[in-house]
Formats: structure tokens, C-alpha cells, sequence
């Protein structure tokens, strides 16, 4: 591998804004331990878009489906749509981790408010939409910076450049 390759590889690449979310959520659906692990469904009943990039509402009709770890981490895939402010639909699949101590584990699950720093949320969205002025979204890599509310999620999505 020449020095060149090398550095391209090992230089972190940079992030910029596009838009942020504030989704609205209803109370956790436990289905208990499955075969997969601790299940749990949370339905998305709206919100809002807006940053330098997109603005716009999130529709009724999507949910968060999880998966508790043994260890506490929870896998997130939550699929819902995004109309944007000229009434474009974006379909969004966003998967990503949640992991934290026990302890804000168990604050979070009593609905507590716990400061976004005090663990780790990140996603890897994909978005689909037939709309040509935003079929950016379709080529770009982002990576979502989310916490935790306890009536909702907020979500900070950066594309990779």
C-alpha cells in the first residue's frame, strides 16, 4: 500500500449538517424475550423536519422496532415517512445502536430526561424518494447523532463527505 493510500484511508472523513428530526412517540409495546431477544415495538406518531436541507413533517403510521440485548444495547430499525415542505414523500429506514450504563438504562425506561452525553445513540439512515430535487439523499452516507426524550426522539443526520 503506498503512503498516499494510506493516508486517504486513515483521514477521518468530514461531516456536514443537512437536517434534523424531532419524532413524537407513543409508550413502548413490550413483547417480552423472543428468539431474536428482548422485543420492543414504539410507534411514531409524528413530528417535524426541518435543518438546511429539508424541512418538512414526519407522518403518522411508522414505529421503532428493538431488540434489547443481554447486554443492555439496543438495536434500533425504525421506518417512517418524511413529507417534505413542498409535499415530497421520503421513505426513511434508520438503523442504528443504543448503549448505555444500567443505570441510565433504567432512568431512560422510567422516562427520565438524561443529558444526550451521557451515552451513546448513533444511526446510519438510508432514505428513498422519487422526488428529483432530493435524490441527494439517495447518494449520500449520513450518519444520525439521536437522543432520547421521553416523549420522543431528536435526531441530527450528517452526510459523510
Amino acid at each position: 500500500m503506498t503512503d498516499a493510500i494510506q493516508d486517504f484511508i486513515s483521514t477521518p472523513p468530514a461531516l456536514r449538517f443537512a437536517f434534523a428530526i424531532t419524532a413524537h412517540v407513543r409508550p413502548v409495546i413490550d413483547l417480552g424475550q423472543t428468539a431474536r431477544g428482548h422485543r420492543r415495538i414504539i410507534d411514531i406518531v409524528g413530528g417535524r423536519v426541518h435543518g438546511p436541507r429539508l424541512e418538512g413533517e414526519i407522518l403518522p403510521g411508522g414505529a421503532d422496532w428493538q431488540v434489547v440485548r443481554p447486554d443492555g444495547t439496543i438495536e434500533v430499525v425504525a421506518r417512517y415517512t418524511i413529507r417534505s415542505s413542498t409535499g415530497a414523500l421520503v421513505y426513511v429506514q434508520n438503523e442504528g445502536l443504543r448503549v448505555a450504563t444500567p443505570e441510565v438504562i433504567e432512568k431512560l425506561a422510567r422516562g427520565e430526561a438524561m443529558p444526550p452525553d451521557s451515552y451513546h445513540f448513533r444511526t446510519a439512515p438510508r432514505f428513498e424518494t422519487a422526488e428529483p430535487s432530493l435524490k441527494w439523499m439517495e447518494r449520500a452516507t449520513f450518519v444520525g447523532k439521536a437522543t432520547r426524550a421521553p416523549d420522543g426522539v431528536a435526531i441530527g443526520f450528517h452526510e459523510v463527505l
